[in-house]
């Protein structure tokens, strides 16, 4: 992210007068060229997957248990999916969302430790990962860092720093605490709570990329920066604010893995920041910023916890699934980058 400051200009290149700048407009940034089409081609692979593991185990993969399975798994996965699709169409990159998770849920259940209640947990949660995400933006925006580099090393630290507070040990939630893990016990129409939480998050995510300024400018600083400044945006603020967004998200995140494993752990959220990338870029998410989906990043995220799952049921070792998703996300990105040279090409 260039380090530039606030100066709105017109077009002829003075000084705009305050609150008269135009967002920039990026073609197919907020309507997303080719969108249905990416949409639809998700929905059938989704589909073919699901195909898939009807037939080569149709007596576990349509079981109400099993989708509750891939449905909580998505859940968690999700939420983060959510902020990371905010941070790479702000031209961004966040690594460190699974150790940050990892880190809200071990301080969240030490805090369990003082006899301090549910909400209490949930609040910790949110604040930690808030407040990682705060410096993950600090740093990137105004400490002029490369947010590659940023959130390693916050990937890095956050997970040290949940190791030091655990001691290494899994620790469990209180009993008196059973309002966390409520929401994967209680069912409404047959789905855990956890599932409406991420459903709901989804549905705020989308409003505010879709129908806010916020969202506008999210689309603006990633497709052209400069042109953003230029409109009147304070693109370091903004990216602060993205990378908040996307921290907050690991903090919800690690309210939903707390409630569906009942522990707080160092070893929580490990690779899931692949998980996450991987779905917002077979979404259509450009890597470059400035053009992507939410819709997309969810179906994205769908057919990459269905392969999971799918693995998981034939019996596959964990190994041949990292080999796979490095697979899946080498050809996403090599199908986008070709994609891109044909439509600068027409």
């Amino acid at each position: 992210m260039k380090d530039v400051s606030e100066r709105p200009v017109k077009d002829g290149g003075s000084p705009a007068p305050a609150g008269t700048s135009r967002l920039p407009r990026l073609p197919g940034a907020l309507s997303g060229d080719g969108a249905a089409g990416r949409h639809a081609g998700l929905v059938a692979a989704l589909l073919l997957l699901v195909l898939v593991g009807l037939i080569t185990k149709p007596d576990n993969f349509a079981t109400s248990s099993n989708i509750v399975s891939i449905l909580s798994l998505a859940a968690t996965i999700g939420v983060i999916t959510v902020g990371m699709t905010f941070v790479i169409i702000g031209g961004g990159i966040d690594l460190s969302v699974g150790a940050v998770m990892a880190l809200a849920s071990v301080w969240a259940t030490t805090v369990a430790t003082q006899s301090y209640g549910p909400v209490m947990m949930a609040v910790c949660a949110i604040l930690v990962g808030t407040g990682a995400g705060l410096v993950n933006g600090l740093l990137i925006a105004y400490g002029r860092m490369v947010p590659f580099i940023a959130t390693l090393a916050m990937l890095v630290a956050a997970r040290g720093l949940a190791q030091r507070i655990s001691d290494r040990r899994t620790q469990l939630v209180r009993p008196e605490n059973d309002a966390i893990e409520a929401l994967s016990t209680t069912r409404v129409l047959g789905l855990p709570l956890l599932v409406y939480l991420f459903a709901a998050v989804v549905v705020i995510g989308w409003l505010v990329l879709n129908r806010t300024t916020f969202g506008r400018r999210t689309f603006a600083v990633g497709g052209n920066p400069e042109a953003a400044r230029l409109a009147g945006i304070d693109v370091r603020r903004h990216t602060l604010l993205l990378y908040a967004l996307s921290g907050l998200c690991c903090g919800i995140a690690a309210i939903i893995i707390m409630a569906r494993t009942t522990t707080g752990s160092s070893t929580h959220g490990d690779l899931y920041e692949l998980d996450a990338i991987a779905a917002v870029i077979i979404g259509g998410t450009l890597l470059a910023g400035g053009r992507g989906t939410l819709a997309g990043s969810i179906l994205g995220l769908l057919i990459f916890t269905v392969i999971t799952n799918l693995f998981i049921l034939n019996g596959l070792d964990t190994s041949d699934q990292l080999i796979a998703k490095g697979v899946i996300i080498v050809i996403a990105v090599l199908l986008q980058r070709r994609g891109l040279r044909a439509s600068t090409a027409t």
